[in-house]
């Protein structure tokens, strides 16, 4: 496993309205929509720059009726999703959507053993985004995960995929890991709060100006709160809340004094300022 791609390489948004999704993410991220539907499947793929950022898909209403809830999943790139899928169950975690075919790829919805919720690709059929794109506008730029138990969790992680704990200048070093695969850092992972939401992966797009991003959150019916604390490079951070309910973030520049200070509750987290890794300098 430790030779396979091992990068998140697909995003996907899973929600309950997906002409209103489209419409709010076109407004805050500036993304276009393109038709991707197959006679089995309706698909729809946000567009940046003239690439693929990411799919929109409805949230099937077995799903609903187990409690599903709109949410953002990253997709890592395996060498076969077979073998992954039986090595996720061998390390402890879940096969919530078995090995399938799709549009897209080759794909299973898995969880880590504190059900984490990611997903594995392989035989992507759209281009994937590389660790190289994860400065540009439009794309994800940062990967972070609310663990339950950090350590054990990265720990699968690391065996699943070959992801190392990277070292980076990091003033939270002993509260924050810093993950990379192929020597490239791609994410972060801490420990969440008891309270609050279960542990999940939350993606963080990148903007131009992060204030006026926020802003169309909110003018959009969605959630933003920001992180007063600038991290290196000079970006900033603001989490947020789609309308229908799916977690997000928006990293960049700022545009202007904050509005909102993040002082109040976040799905479920009380924060400070000091849950977001440094943003590691680019190459």
């Amino acid at each position: 496993m430790a030779n396979d791609p091992g990068y998140f390489a697909w995003y996907e948004l899973m929600t309950t309205d997906v002409g209103a999704a489209a419409g709010f993410y076109r407004d805050v991220v500036g993304w276009g929509t393109q038709a991707a539907s197959t006679a089995q499947l309706p698909y729809v793929l946000f567009t940046t720059g003239g690439s693929r950022a990411a799919g929109l898909i409805e949230l099937p209403d077995e799903g609903r009726k187990l409690g599903a809830t709109p949410r953002w999943t990253g997709y890592v790139g395996v060498g076969n999703v077979n073998v992954a899928a039986d090595r996720i169950k061998r390390l402890g975690g879940s096969v919530y959507v078995p090995p399938t075919d799709t549009n897209i790829g080759r794909i299973s919805v898995v969880a880590d053993p504190h059900t984490a919720t990611f997903g594995i690709i392989d035989r992507l059929q759209v281009t994937p985004q590389l660790p190289t794109d994860s400065g540009k506008p439009g794309r994800i730029g940062w990967h972070e995960l609310f663990a339950a138990d950090l350590d054990k969790e990265v720990a699968f992680y690391c065996a699943l995929f070959g992801w190392q704990r990277a070292q980076t200048e990091n003033h939270l070093a002993d509260a924050y890991v810093s993950l990379s695969a192929g020597g490239q850092v791609i994410g972060g992972a801490f420990t969440k709060p008891p309270k609050g939401s279960p542990p999940f992966w939350l993606f963080y797009v990148n903007v131009e100006d992060l204030d006026a991003a926020a802003e169309r959150v909110r003018a959009g019916g969605g959630e933003a709160l920001h992180n007063d604390v600038e991290l290196s490079g000079g970006f900033w951070v603001a989490h947020c809340i789609d309308p229908q309910g799916a977690a997000f973030a928006l990293q960049g520049k700022k545009g202007h004094a904050p509005k909102v200070g993040w002082s109040t509750e976040w799905q479920g987290f009380s924060s400070r300022g000091q849950l977001v890794a440094p943003k590691p300098k680019r190459k």
